[in-house]
């Protein structure tokens, strides 16, 4: 039964959202309202019923802000046209901020009396200000702009943490007196120890209503990249050995990359098979000293590139590598192992490596789903096959060609005599000599970019039918 001409206050401490009555028992009153069958507490206080009213007395008295109240904040967030700022306390109201009130926000055009390309050209995180509040609903609305007495009244120095003292030179109005760094602020009057008492406030130092000089513009005109700030980790070296975190089995290398091999350690190993990864790759490789790193390369869609590298301890690991499985058959595929530093793996200008030895073949118009393996049992019948080579494109999707490198340099024509129109798969395949690099051939030339006519024909061929792609005619201009 509700309580009457009485008071009653519990000495349990309840928070906003608590159930503290009925109301088929009592009446809501201050720090109370009703949620559906529930009395609720609104603030954080004690409930006392007086009367049947059931009410919630604040620990701490609560602060409600008012159009043209003044508040003290600290910024916390900074977008590039407007920001938000946490309210601390209201000048001449002792109290706590409701949650709804806590946070204020401000556009740049509030924040002094000159153009700001951005807000954080006139204020940063963890900046103290007094502010004007504008509006309390929807949202709390802060201005600094309309009186001298708003702005920034203490701030720190983004690279070393000292208080940034007010200095005018040029563009800036405040500095470090440690590492120097010089800045702007919207300043309060009372920015600092003694301003209030001068015949003129720190706002003077704003420049309101000036143009920016040439150094300001300078900055602004470099973007994100001219306003960052950089540590100064020099103002707090305290002369003990610096140390750096490092997840555990990175290298002592920059950036936690291991460190460089040493000369002749480290292998190349190319015409690896597609189904061949880096487990494989090192079973293969173990038995002939301590490797210290292994990997297969693979494209975006995780499938093997066809060539990784080795690593061993010492130059002599590397070296009985190279000699024990240096064209070593794997599924068919001869393999190269070299030294991946020696200046013979290629031409140093391009990046290309060197070619298997023999006589290079090209065999087109090839079915998407025919394999190297079938290519080498087909080539196989009439001459010795050092490597297969099938043009593959993102994901290991074969483009419709390739190219078959013969140990019988004398055996092409009749290679190319007993192979070309054959069907493999339901296609007439092409089969000729591929042209050697630098010109000089017996079918036609190479074009500017040093393709033969035959490579040419191939890379028509990707379209995925085999023919020729039709040039579109393009609309004449007008």
């Amino acid at each position: 039964m509700p309580a009457t001409g009485m008071s009653n206050m519990t000495a349990s401490l309840v928070t906003p959202g608590s159930t503290i009555g009925s109301p088929n028992d009592h009446t809501p009153g201050e720090g109370a309202t009703v949620q559906g069958e529930h009395i609720v507490a609104t603030v954080i206080g004690y409930v006392s019923i007086t009367d049947g009213v059931v009410s919630v007395a604040p620990g701490k008295p609560v602060v409600t802000p008012a159009v043209g109240d003044t508040a003290i904040v600290a910024v916390e967030k900074l977008n590039e046209k407007n920001g938000e700022a946490k309210l601390l306390a209201i000048e001449g109201k002792q109290g706590s901020i409701q949650p709804q009130h806590l946070y204020g926000q401000f556009f740049v055009t509030g924040l002094v009396d000159r153009f700001m390309h951005q807000t954080s050209d006139a204020l940063r995180r963890r900046d103290v200000c007094r502010a004007l509040i504008r509006e309390v609903s929807p949202v709390v609305r802060l201005d600094f702009r309309e009186r001298n007495d708003c702005g920034v009244l203490h701030a720190l120095c983004p690279p070393c943490g000292d208080t940034l003292q007010p200095h005018l030179d040029g563009d800036w109005n405040v500095q470090c007196p440690t590492c120097g760094h010089q800045s702007y602020r919207a300043l309060a009057d009372n920015y600092g120890a003694g301003w209030a008492e001068l015949e003129e406030g720190a706002s003077a130092l704003n420049n309101a209503g000036k143009r920016w000089g040439s150094a300001a513009e300078a900055m602004f005109a470099k973007g994100p990249a001219g306003r960052a700030t950089f540590i100064a980790a020099d103002v707090r070296e305290d002369g003990r050995e610096r140390t750096y975190f490092r997840f555990e089995g990175q290298g002592g290398g920059r950036g936690g990359r291991p460190p460089k091999a040493a000369p002749g350690t480290r292998l190349f190993v190319g015409g690896l098979p597609r189904d061949v990864g880096t487990e494989e790759l090192r079973a293969l490789f173990k038995a002939h000293g301590d490797m210290t790193d292994c990997i297969v390369l693979t494209d975006d869609a995780g499938q093997n590139r066809g060539f990784g590298f080795v690593t061993y301890a010492n130059k002599a690991m590397a070296d009985a590598a190279i000699q024990a499985l240096n064209g070593h058959r794997i599924n068919g595929r001869r393999i190269g192992v070299r030294d991946a530093d020696d200046d013979k793996k290629g031409d140093k200008k391009g990046g290309r490596r060197a070619e298997p030895a023999g006589l290079k073949l090209y065999i087109g118009n090839l079915s998407f789903s025919t394999k190297a393996d079938q290519l080498q049992a087909l080539v196989s019948k009439h001459a010795t096959v050092n490597e297969v080579a099938l043009a593959t494109g993102p994901g290991g999707k074969s483009k419709g060609f390739g190219f078959v490198f013969i140990a019988e340099k004398d055996k092409g024509d009749a290679v190319v005599k007993a192979l070309n129109g054959q069907e493999v798969d339901g296609r007439t395949i092409k089969v000729d000599v591929a042209k050697a690099k630098g010109g000089g051939g017996r079918s036609g030339g190479k074009d500017a970019g040093g393709k033969s006519a035959r490579e040419l024909q191939a890379l028509r061929e990707e379209g995925g039918s085999g023919k020729k792609r039709s040039r579109r005619r393009r609309p004449k201009k007008d």
